[in-house]
């Protein structure tokens, strides 16, 4: 593995890790960012948080760091609602707009990041071949 790569996946391990421990730490920061159509934010904070940590300690392991990092990308794009909601909704959260607005190419680019470090197509290919 190169060292950019290495350095990617770090990042990737450290933003679930963090982003994980948050959602039990400041779980009703957490909560105030799930858009009110979603049932039961306490509950899917949690879960989340739990995902991530489980996605974050998956990538530390060769043979599950494809599979943890599929997880961690559908996650991402599962928690896509919360920062349009938050944009949305940007005078309820004291956060500078252009923050809010960053986020969603920022998340482009972790999605990209998390699928070039993590390698989760070469999962797919192995289960597609059987």
């Amino acid at each position: 593995m190169s060292r950019l790569k290495a350095a990617a996946l770090v990042f990737v391990f450290v933003w679930f890790f963090v982003g994980g421990i948050a959602h039990f730490v400041l779980t009703e920061t957490e909560m105030r960012i799930v858009p009110p159509y979603v049932p039961w934010s306490f509950a899917v904070v949690l879960v989340t948080g739990v995902f991530e940590l489980l996605g974050a300690a998956g990538l530390l392991v060769r043979s599950t760091r494809a599979m943890a990092g599929m997880g961690l990308f559908l996650l991402t794009i599962a928690v896509t609602p919360a920062n349009v909601y938050m944009l949305q909704h940007a005078e309820t959260f004291k956060i500078p707009m252009w923050v809010l607005v960053m986020r969603l190419p920022l998340q482009l680019a972790l999605l990209a990041l998390i699928a070039w470090s993590t390698g989760p197509w070469r999962m797919w290919r192995k289960y597609a071949r059987n």
